[in-house]
């Protein structure tokens, strides 16, 4: 497991302390990405969303976030080398 977690409070949690739970994104790079700093992406997959943000950058990287499905066609759609 990447040690770079970045823990947040769930939006289900309350605000008076009760019913609090915090989730964690797990960041894996590219197998694409290159040791020399280019073509660095790296992505946080969980149940319904992915998330994605430039490793070179880390933590402080700006990051999008895609659902499930729009994540898998762009994948299938890169893998045919287009």
């Amino acid at each position: 497991m990447n040690r770079d977690l970045r823990w947040f409070k769930s939006t289900y949690s309350g605000t008076e302390g009760g019913n609090c739970l915090e989730v964690a994104l797990d960041w894996r790079k590219s197998g694409h990405s290159d040791s020399q700093g280019g073509s660095c992406v790296e992505v946080a997959p969980c149940p319904h969303t992915i998330h994605v943000r430039d490793s070179k950058l880390g933590p402080r990287s700006p990051r999008f976030s895609v659902d499930g499905a729009a994540w898998g066609a762009f994948v299938a759609y890169a893998r045919t080398g287009a």
